[in-house]
């Protein structure tokens, strides 16, 4: 399961297990700036054996990146990418196709001429194995990492923000599953929905661009709509009760999304985009598992039956952060504790 919770807890004068012992922090974090998506695209052309577009397609383009903000969906697909050209036309070219095809796929459609009907002494444009699917609220989120900016002359592009993460304790990082020059997060209510557009843009990128790593994911373990019912974690507790909301304007605007007078003038590209970090966590659940509830209680500061906080009845209510323990994740992960900072997390 793939989580962005970066929360220390350490166990102070009890025998509470601490989060972070269970959550093993493994592969790395990849700091990206994500931009909106509305950039020079290639134009689109019509192909054959599409899936004709169904309720359920996102889409792709708008004033901010879809997948962020966006109503979390059931599966993930989450690769990092190197890149292996030099060519600074290519590269351009590859964003364009790759914005061409992350269009069609969203919508539901083919890519290029599709799976078959094309010329047979060629490949098809499309691998197939989506032929017949719905686009199952497919979203694809494209970013570049801090190294890409060491590349093709970019070094005065890169917003001041975007820098590597630091080593946080209990980190255990493998440097060939860590970083990367470009990421792609693929999610989707069917997970080979979103492993078939995953699939054709590395093809598609073939000879430009190599995967360094991925992950797949599933479950909804953080909530981005303010109906829905707060999501529970493989430790069976509720995640993601404060997360920031996708109609909440206000707090996407202070917290998540970039702002044109953000930074200084060289950034001014970033504006209506996002950060991302994007963290690989080992849950021990073998050791929760045989954790007594109230160290469990603990650990989270909330009830396990409703999600309430410490000494409240309900999931929602405010916290009373000094009536838990000083290493709960609530009261760790807290605004409060934290000068403020929120951060929008899909787990």
């Amino acid at each position: 399961m793939t989580r962005t919770d970066r929360t220390d807890i350490t166990p102070r004068g009890g025998a509470a297990p601490s989060r972070r012992a269970l959550l093993g922090w493994g592969g790395a974090g990849l700091a990206l700036g994500a931009v909106a998506a509305g950039g020079a695209v290639a134009a689109a052309t019509g192909g054959r054996n599409e899936v004709s577009p169904e309720a359920g397609a996102v889409e792709f383009h708008g004033a901010h990146q879809a997948g962020i903000a966006t109503p979390v969906q059931d599966r993930l697909h989450f690769a990092a990418f190197d890149v292996t050209t030099d060519d600074r036309d290519a590269f351009v070219q590859l964003l364009k196709d790759w914005t061409a095809a992350a269009r069609r796929m969203t919508a539901g459609r083919a890519v290029g001429d599709g799976a078959w009907g094309g010329p047979a002494e060629a490949p098809p444009d499309d691998t197939g194995e989506a032929l017949g699917l719905p686009p199952s609220r497919l979203t694809l989120t494209i970013g570049f990492g801090p190294s890409l900016f060491d590349r093709f002359g970019l070094r005065d592009r890169r917003p001041a923000a975007l820098v590597d993460l630091p080593q946080f304790p209990g980190d255990d990082l493998d440097p060939s599953r860590s970083g990367g020059d470009l990421c792609i997060q693929a999610c989707a209510d069917d997970p080979q929905v979103a492993v078939h557009a995953v699939r054709n843009l590395a093809r598609i990128g073939f000879g430009k661009v190599a995967v360094r790593w991925s992950q797949l994911g599933f479950g909804k373990t953080s909530s981005t709509t303010p109906d829905s019912q707060t999501p529970r974690n493989l430790f069976g507790f509720k995640d993601g009760t404060d997360n920031i909301a996708g109609d909440e304007t206000d707090r996407l605007n202070q917290h998540v999304w970039v702002a044109a007078g953000d930074g200084s003038a060289k950034d001014a590209w970033m504006a209506g985009g996002s950060y991302l970090v994007a963290r690989r966590i080992r849950m021990h659940i073998e050791i929760w598992d045989r954790t007594s509830l109230q160290e469990q209680e603990d650990v989270f500061g909330r009830d396990k039956k409703e999600g309430a906080p410490v000494g409240k009845a309900k999931e929602h209510d405010k916290p009373f952060l000094p009536a838990m323990k000083p290493t709960a994740h609530v009261r760790l992960a807290h605004p409060d504790s934290n000068g403020g900072i929120t951060i929008l997390r899909r787990g």
